[in-house]
């Protein structure tokens, strides 16, 4: 496989001139000692990285891969001095001789203004790429490995959003929403009434751009629906007397940033903020969606002995019976929807719990992307919500069914540390529907 990489970038080099620019201004870059002519040389740098198109892109990315990777000959000869002579300087050295050049290159293009955006913009590209180019893994470990340093909570700032905050940073909050589409400023608008709580994270590289964001209700109980939190009318007449706080919106901005952690700081951070503006909040959870459920659930149904041997056979005979081997379908006509589904409420639950305490591919405790971040950050599964989001959406993603996490303080790190071990912290009442006949 690197083998083709290897062939690939020596084509690039020869017939991309932009590339072939790009690469030596790199080379020029990496071998700089001046701090201020380096500063100025990376710019130059970044701007023949914008010149590029999707295709040369592809190809720079190759050549990082073949050029500017350890020369394995000398990372073994200092292994082995290592090995015979485990000093401070050995060890040193060896990780010097490890270290992919284009790790230090990287570091040096983050120096030009712009930088960090450019870079961000880079990996969001590569990620792209990686779909098809699997062998480009060790150039996007490079990249994660810096952006979780420079991304760490040690710089990052959480501000409120509200409705005084610029237009152009309300302006992102509507365009980044992913989990509930937000209708226009006035919808907006009703997302930020004194009953509800938005928080954003950033940056100082990136002071207009925010990387992740939350959306709160304060609320009297744990909420079932995703109706009752995005409706018109206020969800509470006095948030003062709120007892629950519900994070029914957890949305990342930078898709570049995928596989760095941010919400664990986000949600303990947001967590103390509301205790103390709040003494009466007693119950801090999520109603979040399960985005993989569907999915999975057809995957399971096209398979002609799919749960003939064990205990979830009767559920999805009586699932396939009624919606077919397509459940999803049943989302193109939402205003039916709900009839559909009703007779099918039991199996239903019973196989969404099935799906989110069952593991996933590659030994990762959880399968759903939502309930790995939630389970990973300290929460609690705690409950499954019957027709929860009806919308097209949610019908399409999960059947309507949505979850409810609980974050208890005293219990995060706890509960994280089990999830990082294997298991699934989750209550009684969804480990029950298991057991349903």
């Amino acid at each position: 496989m690197f083998e083709s990489v290897q062939r690939r970038a020596a084509v690039f080099t020869r017939d991309g001139l932009k590339v072939r620019r790009l690469v030596g201004s790199c080379k020029k870059l990496l071998s700089e000692r001046g701090e201020a002519a380096g500063v100025s040389l990376a710019k130059t740098t970044l701007d023949l990285y914008a010149e590029l198109d999707k295709k040369e892109q592809a190809r720079f990315f190759s050549v990082l891969l073949t050029e500017f990777s350890p020369d394995p000959k000398r990372v073994l000869a200092a292994a082995q001095a290592y090995a015979e002579q485990p000093s401070a300087a050995t060890l040193s050295r060896l990780s010097t001789i490890a270290e992919p050049p284009r790790q230090e290159l990287l570091r040096r293009l983050n120096r030009a203004p712009g930088g960090t955006a450019t870079i961000l913009r880079m990996r969001e590209r590569l990620l792209e790429m990686r779909r098809d180019e699997r062998e480009l893994d060790a150039v996007d470990w490079d990249l994660r490995h810096l952006l979780s340093s420079w991304f760490n909570p040690g710089f990052l700032q959480i501000v409120r959003v509200d409705w005084r905050t610029p237009a152009y940073l309300l302006e992102q909050i509507i365009l980044h929403e992913a989990v509930h589409e937000i209708q226009g400023w006035d919808d907006l608008r009703q997302r930020l009434e004194a009953d509800s709580r938005c928080f954003a994270v950033f940056h100082p590289a990136l002071p207009d751009e925010p990387l992740i964001f939350v959306e709160v209700a304060l609320v009297d109980r744990m909420s079932d629906a995703v109706a009752s939190l995005l409706g018109v009318k206020s969800t509470s007449s006095d948030p003062a007397r709120a007892t629950t706080a519900v994070f029914y919106s957890i949305s990342n901005c930078q898709p570049g940033l995928r596989g760095v952690s941010l919400g664990n700081f986000l949600i303990k951070h947001v967590v103390d903020v509301l205790s103390q503006e709040f003494p009466r909040l007693k119950v801090f959870c999520t109603l979040s969606p399960i985005p993989g459920f569907a999915a999975w659930l057809g995957a399971l149904l096209k398979e002609p002995d799919a749960g003939r041997h064990n205990s979830l056979g009767k559920a999805l005979k009586l699932v396939a019976q009624e919606l077919g081997a397509d459940a999803a379908k049943v989302a193109s006509d939402p205003k039916n929807a709900v009839d559909r589904l009703a007779p099918l409420r039991e199996p239903l639950m019973q196989l969404c719990a099935a799906y989110l305490l069952q593991g996933g591919d590659g030994n990762e405790p959880a399968q759903d992307p939502v309930a790995r971040f939630h389970l990973n950050n300290g929460a609690r599964l705690e409950r499954i919500n019957w027709l929860a989001d009806v919308s097209k959406k949610g019908l399409r993603e999960s059947l309507g069914l949505m979850v409810n996490y609980v974050y208890v303080p005293r219990a995060i790190e706890i509960n994280h540390e089990k999830f990082v071990r294997g298991e699934i912290v989750a209550s009684r009442q969804v480990r029950a529907l298991l057991l349903s006949d």
